[in-house]
């Protein structure tokens, strides 16, 4: 009685977290909005964590809900970012994207000489090019068009201990924009996420996860689409919200402790009694449950 109990608690589980997991192998975080994004990504850039702000900042960035205000002010920030971690062209496409979405705006006189000399000079010249990336009229309130940028990709359910993981996909970009492909992964849900490139060609990418990070209890990461300015037009995941592969220790994963704590005890007070009021009923049911994407 007591086996056939804890079998049917450890299947319904699984279809739960199968349930709340609909198209990958494990829950993603919730993602912050805009406006909390913007606020960590401050925060980071005040810490001098001037990666761990671009990242978030970059999170920001591509949220369907930005508006005009918020965009102006992660460009800004990106921008400052970029400039203090001496990347030029990613900086010059930070005050590009600002100035698309309103020429007008001006740093204020109290800012540092070194990013309103970096910011005027970016101006003179997109201005000579003819202002490039500029709406002839109208526009959305962020005053660009929307990314048309699109990654397809699926993650793997679990990968072993130790191994590579091999990361594949395609890339929908009508308007080709995209110049590169940039993965960010890290080992567990605590560290800083590594930055690597992604081979691309043909609309299609293919990247590995190195051995050294594939330990338990998982592996997290995410996809951005970045354009010749190494600006993003696309992503899967993000830095708040990456996406997970179980590492389990003996290669199932019943056995990955991951997966027991975050389903935590809402879930088993959800199956427990009526798999108890089941289990009184006969002691000869069997239970055939079938998981499909």
């Amino acid at each position: 009685m007591f086996r056939w109990l804890l079998r049917s608690v450890i299947v319904a589980m699984l279809v739960g977290v199968a349930c709340l997991c609909p198209g990958n192998a494990l829950a993603q975080k919730g993602s912050q909005n805009v406006a909390g994004l913007l606020k960590k990504g401050l925060n980071f850039f005040e810490d001098q964590r001037y990666e761990e702000s671009t990242q978030t900042l970059s999170a920001a960035l591509l949220r369907p809900d930005i508006t005009k205000s918020e965009r102006l002010q992660v460009f800004k920030l990106l921008a400052f970012n970029y400039i203090l971690l001496d990347k030029r062209d990613e900086a010059d496409g930070a005050v590009r994207g600002l100035l698309v979405t309103d020429e007008s705006f001006q740093l204020p006189a109290t800012e540092s000489p070194r990013f309103r000399d970096f910011f005027a000079e970016s101006k003179t010249r997109w201005v000579a090019e003819g202002r490039p990336g500029q709406k002839a009229s109208g526009g959305d309130d962020a005053g660009t068009v929307r990314s048309a940028v699109k990654i397809r990709h699926s993650s793997p359910a679990q990968v072993k201990k130790g191994s590579t993981l091999a990361l594949t996909g395609e890339i929908d970009d009508a308007e080709g924009q995209v110049a590169q492909v940039r993965l960010y992964f890290r080992q567990g849900s605590s560290e800083k996420f590594t930055a690597t490139k992604v081979k691309y060609a043909m609309r299609k990418f293919s990247v590995d996860v190195p051995s050294s990070a594939v330990r338990p209890p998982l592996v997290e990461y995410y996809l951005e689409a970045l354009d010749e300015r190494g600006i993003p037009v696309g992503t899967r995941g993000d830095v708040e919200s990456p996406l997970r592969v179980a590492v389990p220790e003996t290669g199932s994963v019943l056995t990955s402790p991951w997966l027991w704590v975050p389903v935590g005890v809402a879930v088993v007070a959800a199956v427990v009694i009526p798999v108890v009021i089941l289990s009184t009923q006969t002691s000869t049911t069997d239970v055939n449950v079938t998981v499909t994407e």
